[in-house]
């Protein structure tokens, strides 16, 4: 047994029952977290000074398109149905599975490098079967923890998830390796006919895997109502964006125990509608984060957390300023709920919460040290308010299932320059297929 002994640090567990911080000891026993305590006895443990230091439970990434990767920026400037035209209408079909390996690969060491140490890698671009494997390699490859979704390119309203792939990656590719989980990421009632989209989610519900679908702006299509009449929506359920869905649907599925994904900078930035923050919150629920496409926005979760967060205090600022008449003398949303929805509702999201999202004994031992002695963030004075302020600079070390994947502010995998050089060609093809390139994104 390997044990590792956290010590000297400002501990912010996510717990329910402790503090927003507290400085405490935690223990790590091979892959879990042994306890959590003071003055815990070091013996036979490698003990780390952190003093300094902020140690949180890791960051959860709950929705990326992981597999666009070589992609980054060249969508920074489009609009939602730019994006859809140049990526899903020109692009997708171009994706060898080698683009898929070192777009997931790249992607999953970006997001432990931010802090992220489980990813809900939303790969509907599984083109094949061999295009899904190498998308799942290259997660295993990175060492990250992942709920890897299986998805296709958009197919017609009457045709059903491919549940041949499934079955098939449950048996083989995803079952052998201990940080991969598997779930669905279905066209959904949106994009489906009625009765498909009963027969998907029924088959999901059938193999116990986490169901994830789109759905933003617009009139809600038949299908939602028909899987309401079946009974099929649950907390193996996820709503990514849920921009501008009614009040009275965002309360129905939240009885149900349907969980939400936010994106909000490119959910913003695009146009996708209102965010269902404000929604979620009034109802005394909460969001996961997410970070979407690199296209067009950064993969920083923490970035994420704070728009969000910011976002939200203004328009319930504006809204006490038209209804009172003056300013808000207390905020209405803190930074500890924007933390928790990248760490708890994240690890809800994906049907993970009894494995990661808090620092907590019995817990895998997913944890991020940030380092609060550097000038963007000394002195240190709320800890919780820290680490929302910290970027990648400032994470020191990141720990998933008691291994670590990165020390001393680098990186821990071999051969980075190399994985950087195949993204680049990658790229490179990929954006050759796209037309109506601006300046910028072919100067790249």
């Amino acid at each position: 047994m390997s044990r590792t002994l956290l010590r000297g640090a400002q501990v912010v567990t996510m717990a329910s029952d402790r503090p927003d911080a507290e400085r405490v000891d935690v223990l790590v026993e091979d892959d879990r977290i042994a306890a959590v305590g003071t003055d815990l006895e070091p013996s036979d443990a490698e003990v780390v000074d952190l003093a300094g230091r902020i140690v949180i439970p890791g960051l959860v990434n709950a929705h990326l398109h992981t597999w666009q990767t070589a992609l980054r920026s060249v969508g920074a400037d489009w609009t939602l149905m730019e994006y859809l035209t140049h990526l899903h209408g020109e692009c997708v079909g171009n994706y060898t599975p080698d683009d898929m390996y070192v777009g997931n690969l790249a992607g999953a060491l970006s997001q432990i490098n931010s802090g992220t140490t489980t990813l809900g890698d939303w790969c509907h671009n599984s083109l094949t079967p061999e295009h899904a494997d190498a998308a799942v390699e290259g997660l295993v490859q990175a060492g990250i923890r992942a709920a890897f979704l299986h998805g296709t390119p958009y197919r017609a309203p009457d045709v059903p998830h491919p549940l041949d792939e499934i079955d098939r990656l449950l048996a083989g590719p995803v079952r052998r390796h201990a940080l991969l989980t598997l779930g669905m990421a279905l066209q959904g009632p949106q994009y489906s006919a009625p009765e498909t989209a009963v027969a998907d989610f029924r088959a999901a519900d059938e193999r116990g895997l986490v169901v994830s679908m789109h759905q933003s702006g617009g009139e809600l299509a038949p299908g939602w109502e028909a899987l309401r009449a079946a009974g099929l929506f649950g907390p193996r359920t996820n709503v990514v964006h849920g921009a501008d869905l009614p009040d009275a649907w965002v309360k129905t599925l939240d009885e149900a125990g349907v969980t939400f994904t936010s994106t909000p900078e490119n959910e913003l930035g695009q146009g996708h509608g209102a965010l269902v923050t404000g929604a979620l919150l009034r109802l005394g629920s909460a969001p996961s984060l997410g970070t979407d496409v690199d296209t067009v926005v950064p993969g920083k979760v923490l970035t994420a957390a704070r728009i969000a967060l910011a976002h939200q205090r203004g328009l319930d600022h504006a809204h006490h300023r038209r209804t009172t008449g003056t300013y808000a003398d207390s905020p209405s949303v803190t930074g500890r709920q924007a933390l928790a929805w990248a760490t708890v509702e994240g690890a809800r999201a994906l049907g993970l919460a009894d494995r990661v999202g808090r620092i907590e004994p019995g817990l895998q031992a997913d944890l991020v040290a940030v380092d609060a002695r550097a000038l963007n963030l000394w002195p240190a004075h709320d800890p919780v308010a820290t680490v929302l302020h910290a970027d990648i600079a400032d994470i020191e070390a990141v720990m998933i299932a008691g291994r670590w994947r990165k020390r001393d502010h680098t990186l821990l995998h071999p051969g980075l320059d190399e994985v950087k050089d195949r993204l680049l060609r990658s790229g490179r093809r990929l954006l050759s297929t796209i037309g109506a390139r601006s300046s910028r994104s072919s100067a790249a």
